[in-house]
């Protein structure tokens, strides 16, 4: 559940409870939906931030009090929102340009620089954020192989990782977190298998095991993560899709549940969600299920407390809420509600 600080005169600082809020981006609709999560989970819908344009990745300042989302026709951009901690309404404070439709965005730990990876364009950029929030010119780009996917900064702020998916690479870096600087590791690159992908990467909450979602085979990789060098060690691959499966995979989204018990994927062409138990000695990764879901889900979240996954369709234009079971992670639909158009990234506040 959010925190509100509500100020009363006279008398000392009071705290007020709030729903968690929960923002949908849309890149058909061009606008961001705010829902509100009671305690039980149950979600209503808030707000909506008509800001035009294809509006896909999503990422919140480690503060809570900004909320980024890049528009992927042009001009390309990212907006700078601020939200409301209460109503969640989202306020519109800035664009700054990109050289590209971005696939991905994401901050480092400290909110004073943007991350951006770039699909067609081939690139990765940096962007300073100043202290009031707003995003500011690309002051780096580096060139990447075939379709930078992702780009996120290690729990350390110290290196950062990306994809390349067309490239088949994890692309990994020193990161100055004062300066904002992108230095290639070495090596510079994890080789994946040819037609595999990279796609997503995600962090076990122990920062010690990253979890790597392949699009093109619809597979997931596991390594162990050198913290000081910064480089990854591959120690795993499992499918996500049954032996059954016929056609072209197309595998999207990856999350892991705050506890690390738990790892889930999402495929776009059978519309279904999987559930993956990590050995807790070693990250081991061992399929549970298969779970039917919105049409094209290719973006999901789950909630900050585990108890919930949300999930959203773009070729259905609905959002499903999940209770997730904390035991075996089966998921028990409990609520679908109508989105805007081609929902594709879903940001929960902390």
């Amino acid at each position: 559940m959010a925190i509100a600080l509500v100020a009363e005169n006279p008398g000392p600082l009071k705290v007020k409870q709030v729903d968690r809020l929960i923002f949908v981006s849309h890149a058909d609709s061009g606008d961001v939906h705010t829902l509100a999560m009671a305690p039980d989970g149950t979600l209503t819908p808030r707000s909506i931030a008509s800001l035009g344009g294809t509006l896909m990745p999503m990422a919140q300042s480690p503060c809570g009090r900004w909320l980024y989302v890049a528009r992927r026709s042009a001009p390309m951009a990212v907006i700078t929102l601020a939200i409301d901690p209460v109503t969640g309404v989202l306020n519109k404070m800035s664009e700054a340009a990109l050289p590209g439709s971005m696939a991905y965005i994401s901050t480092d730990a400290t909110g004073r620089f943007l991350f951006a990876a770039s699909y067609p364009s081939d690139v990765l950029t940096v962007s300073p954020i100043g202290e009031d929030g707003l995003v500011a010119q690309v002051q780096q780009q580096l060139p990447t192989g075939r379709h930078a996917h992702c780009i996120f900064a290690t729990p350390s702020n110290r290196h950062v990782l990306a994809t390349s998916l067309g490239g088949g690479q994890v692309l990994q870096f020193h990161f100055n977190a004062t300066t904002g600087a992108l230095t290639p590791n070495t090596p510079a690159a994890w080789q994946a298998r040819p037609g595999a992908g990279p796609r997503h990467l995600r962090g076990h909450p122990n920062g010690r095991w990253f979890y790597l979602l392949n699009e093109l085979d619809a597979t997931v990789d596991r390594f162990i993560f050198d913290t000081e060098a910064g480089t990854l060690l591959h120690q795993q691959t499992i499918a996500s899709l049954p032996a059954s499966f016929v056609g072209e995979p197309w595998a999207a989204d990856m999350h892991l549940t705050p506890d690390g018990r738990f790892l889930f994927t999402s495929e776009r062409r059978s519309s279904s969600l999987t559930a993956f138990a990590l050995n807790a000695k070693d990250g081991a990764m061992t399929l549970l299920r298969q779970t039917d879901t919105e049409a094209e889900p290719r973006g999901f979240a789950i909630t900050p407390d585990g108890q919930h996954l949300l999930a959203v369709g773009q070729a259905s234009h609905h959002l499903s809420r999940y209770a997730i079971d904390t035991g075996t992670a089966e998921l028990t639909l409990k609520q679908r509600l109508p989105m805007g158009q081609n929902p594709n990234w879903i940001e929960i506040t902390a």
